[in-house]
């Protein structure tokens, strides 16, 4: 591992987002280091990649191998419940002595790094970008603590800006470098569901909280567990498949008239209203407040399909 004692503060960042600072040399502790493929503080875990990083750039420390380790990820817009969830989940994990890994990135992210924070336990965020470069911005004073007891870690360069094609290339290291994925909250098509998917290529469980379209969705398709807890995930972990969650009966009227139609296939508004003799614009409300619910997602073609099946 070679440690960078003088990076130049003249280094270029080419049209830099908003919301991206670079680090300030007050801020420039711990030092940042490079570590490379083949050497003993480059991760095993990596290796298992088809393309495992030739290099990463640490600010802090990488994981430790032989560390149990979960990948926490959801959305950036995240709920204030969701957000809650994934605090208290990741604070009881890393009570347990599970390391935290995540993207850094809001919502879901800092929350799951604020929770192993609490308790005193250290957490490490793979970036989308250099790991002097604090993106978003906000998250200066949550880097510094993570690469203090931790590690910022990124196979890219210092100076590098963030770009959208890097964050979901950085995904894979996230589920590389884990024993397993958490989705705490996501969208029907969301990042977080990128990670999962990389989580399983890599032959890996992926866990859910239920209670989002995205999640409720990897349930539906059986490709994830459902968690609630700490002692829940060590019980995955160990092959303990969960009993099937008692799913309560939707509210009686258009939205259980809809959820009916739905079983038989997805379809789109118009074509439910058709359906269902109900006028449009009931049909719109009411597929909204089942999309809030849980019960249904929509497509990117706009159609609806049903994620969640009452008893």
């Amino acid at each position: 591992m070679h440690v960078v004692d003088n990076l130049r503060s003249s280094d270029p960042i080419k049209q830099i987002m908003p919301h991206v600072r670079r680090l300030r040399a007050e801020e420039a502790h711990p030092a940042i280091a490079q570590v490379a493929r083949g050497e003993a503080e480059y991760p095993s875990r990596l290796l298992a990649l088809s393309d495992p990083p030739a290099v990463l750039w640490l600010r802090g420390r990488a994981p430790q191998d032989g560390q149990r380790t979960i990948a926490m990820v959801g959305a950036r817009a995240a709920s204030g419940a969701g957000c809650l969830r994934a605090r208290a989940l990741a604070a009881d994990l890393a009570s347990k002595g599970f390391i935290i890994i995540s993207g850094g990135a809001f919502g879901i992210d800092a929350a799951a790094h604020e929770g192993a924070l609490t308790v005193g336990a250290p957490t490490f965020a793979v970036l989308g970008c250099g790991v002097d470069v604090t993106y978003p911005d906000r998250h200066g004073p949550l880097f510094a603590r993570i690469a203090a007891t931790g590690g910022l870690l990124s196979e890219y360069p210092p100076g590098t800006p963030p770009r959208a094609g890097q964050f979901p290339a950085r995904n894979r290291i996230i589920a590389a470098l884990a024993d397993a994925a958490i989705v705490v909250e996501a969208a029907f098509r969301s990042g977080a569901l990128i990670t999962a998917s990389l989580t399983r290529s890599l032959g890996k469980p992926v866990l859910v909280v239920p209670g989002s379209s995205g999640t409720d969705g990897l349930l539906q398709k059986g490709r994830a567990w459902p968690v609630a807890s700490a002692a829940e995930v060590e019980g995955a972990l160990a092959g303990e498949r969960p009993a099937p969650p008692v799913e309560a009966e939707p509210p009686p009227g258009p939205v259980a008239t809809l959820l009916a139609a739905l079983r038989e296939g997805a379809a789109t508004p118009a074509v439910l209203s058709r359906k269902t003799g109900l006028p449009l614009p009931a049909v719109m409300a009411s597929l909204a407040e089942a999309e809030l619910d849980g019960w249904l997602c929509r497509s990117p073609g706009g159609q609806y399909e049903v994620i969640r099946h009452g008893c």
